[in-house]
């Protein structure tokens, strides 16, 4: 006589069965010998089920390798408690800024989405991709696309914009302090004795007007000569070593140059030592941003710091808030913008 119960022979059975194919919620409940709509309830979390047949549930589902299929599960419900994430994986600061919004997002009872641009693919394709998901708001950070631009393409999904000014838009906007970050950083320059300070000027580097202007303003309001190399480009550090190039070939060189990022930093400073000068002793050199170069042993770079988490924060609870119905007109948000002060800069050698 075979006293083996329904449910003991489904779960034999269902091993074999299932080889080479994902597990399903049928797999799960038939390891258990409950019914499909009772691991439904577990994994929604919905009340109806007893302790004990709970952890059953997920102890068979850890088992199988089982895994709810939240994409089908948003498409299904009213609110897919997502937010959307566009950025540029070849820029380092957005990096550390998308790692943070996945942090604030999960305390905030959402799930992110991420959709990069490429040189081949397009803030269009990004933003098709997310809208797709139906996520409830857009963070995009360092958008190339002007607001008119994006707002065609997005609809009526609430945006926030990270890393630039959108004057004129519906989106709320966080971005950093970046004229009073650069301002400082002349101050410090020339506290170290500094009177000869040069900025590179990167063109295409979003708000790069902004912290001009702060270099501007800090070296009119000392009565410092003032010195700009602009170039086109952005994030490289080629932009940085065609800057050294003109540098070396303009004559008198400078006791320090501020780059508006610290990749073109970095470019600057070993271009400059191929030439055969060393920052700090013979130049000295600062960045923006503080992303993950800056610090390293080799770069070691004085730059100004916009707070990834700071601005992530911001950023999150913008986009709950517009997801939710729940914030007003549109809003800029600053954050931070602080010193880091590293062996990349001393005092004038002469």
């Amino acid at each position: 006589m075979n006293n083996e119960g329904a449910g003991a022979r489904n779960a034999r059975n269902s091993g074999s069965d299932r080889i080479g194919r994902r597990a399903t919620m049928s797999d799960v409940a038939a390891r258990v010998g409950v019914s499909r709509q009772l691991v439904g309830l577990v994994f929604r979390n919905e009340a109806g089920v007893g302790v004990e047949t709970r952890n059953r549930i997920l102890a068979a589902a850890r088992q199988l390798g089982y895994s709810p299929n939240t994409a089908a599960q948003s498409l299904r419900g009213s609110s897919t408690r997502s937010i959307g994430v566009i950025f540029n994986p070849y820029e380092l600061t957005p990096l550390d800024i998308l790692s943070r919004i996945y942090e604030h997002a999960a305390t905030a009872g959402y799930r992110v989405l991420v959709s990069t641009t490429t040189e081949t693919r397009t803030e269009q394709v990004a933003i098709d991709e997310l809208v797709g998901y139906r996520c409830e708001a857009l963070i995009l950070i360092a958008p190339k696309a002007g607001f008119v631009e994006l707002r065609r393409a997005i609809g009526p999904t609430p945006v926030v914009v990270v890393g630039r000014g959108m004057p004129g838009s519906d989106f709320d906007v966080v971005r950093s302090q970046g004229a009073d970050g650069m301002d400082g950083m002349v101050r410090h320059l020339a506290s170290l004795g500094h009177r000869s300070i040069c900025y590179v000027h990167c063109l295409d580097v979003l708000d790069s007007d902004v912290r001009l202007g702060g270099y501007r303003r800090a070296m009119a309001g000392l009565g410092l000569e003032q010195r700009v190399i602009e170039l086109s480009g952005d994030f490289t550090e080629e932009a940085g070593a065609r800057a050294a190039e003109l540098l070396m070939s303009g004559g008198d060189l400078p006791g320090a140059v501020m780059c508006n990022n610290d990749l073109a930093a970095s470019g600057l400073s070993h271009r400059l030592l191929q030439f055969g000068l060393h920052c700090p002793r013979d130049i000295s050199i600062t960045g923006y941003d503080d992303n993950r170069i800056a610090g390293l042993s080799y770069l070691d770079l004085t730059t100004v710091c916009q707070d990834p988490n700071e601005m992530a924060r911001a950023a999150v609870e913008a986009a709950v808030a517009r997801a939710a119905g729940s914030a007003g007109l549109p809003r800029e948000i600053f954050t931070g913008a602080r010193l880091v002060i590293r062996s990349s800069t001393a005092a004038p050698s002469v």
